[in-house]
């Protein structure tokens, strides 16, 4: 479809104007980033997976009654998406002790935490994202009491069925990060989620063997960044099951299943 209007260029997605008022077109890239920016490659075909699983996820929480700015998939890396005021926070709820909590609270990766944890992130690249207290939130007019609460059971809403859907395939959700926007209907306005669920902002360990399949092989250097995405999709029914392992990029499932 032709190019329109680029809104905004992120580090994993580029936005565009949308066929329609309040709509925008996500476009998913194949770049990789880690600590702020500082680590930075091209992954071929990591875009067009995280497009397809994204989509994969986010049809499955409209399903429960979850609202999100997905409307559908435009083609292999464009979605068309509803247009948000986003929250400026990153919600990340955490199953499994990994990554920055460890370091935080000396605890060793692997360990199952006493009961999911919320923890809240400001969103800002400058000051790498840094961990942020309620009270933060409120004074700063991030989000009011009533949106914490909303984003709060929505997050825990939103793991309990993706611990589901990723157990079901032999995967453990160890943690993830979902964002919020602000969706306005004339007066009113409800939370919904934006942004993208995948491996990129989720936590994934073959529930077996512990092997990493998310983006924490490219911020460990562990390689097969790519191949871990593409087992995921797999698993998740978006790859299929004949794929040729041997073939250049991911081989999708087409809408009809053929």
């Amino acid at each position: 479809m032709a190019r329109r209007k680029q809104i905004y260029e992120g580090k994993a997605k580029i936005l565009f104007e949308g066929p329609e008022p309040g709509t925008i077109i996500q476009y998913f890239k194949d770049d990789a980033t880690a600590f702020n920016n500082q680590k930075h490659a091209i992954l071929e075909g990591k875009g067009v997976l995280n497009n397809r699983i994204s989509e994969f996820i986010m049809l499955g929480l409209e399903r429960i009654g979850i609202p999100t700015h997905f409307i559908k998939r435009l083609n292999m890396r464009e979605q068309l998406v509803r247009h948000v005021e986003i929250v400026p926070l990153e919600v990340v709820v955490r199953n499994t002790a990994a990554g920055s909590i460890s370091k935080r609270l000396g605890l060793e990766d692997g360990t199952t935490l006493p009961r999911s944890i919320i923890e809240f992130y400001y969103k800002d690249d400058k000051l790498g994202d840094p961990l942020i207290a309620e009270e933060h939130i409120t004074a700063f007019n991030w989000a009011n009491p009533q949106e914490i609460d909303d984003m709060m059971a929505l997050a825990l809403r939103i793991n309990d069925y993706l611990s589901g859907m990723f157990g079901a395939v032999g995967i453990k959700l160890v943690d993830f990060k979902v964002e919020f926007g602000r969706q306005y209907e004339g007066d009113l306005m409800r939370l919904i989620v934006a942004d993208e669920i995948s491996p990129d902002s989720c936590r994934l360990w073959d529930a077996e063997t512990g092997d990493i399949m998310d983006k924490d092989r490219f911020r460990k250097d562990m390689g097969d960044v790519t191949t871990a995405y593409r087992e995921v999709a797999r698993r998740l029914g978006v790859l299929r099951e004949t794929e040729n392992s041997g073939a250049k990029g991911p081989v999708l499932v087409s809408d009809n299943g053929e």
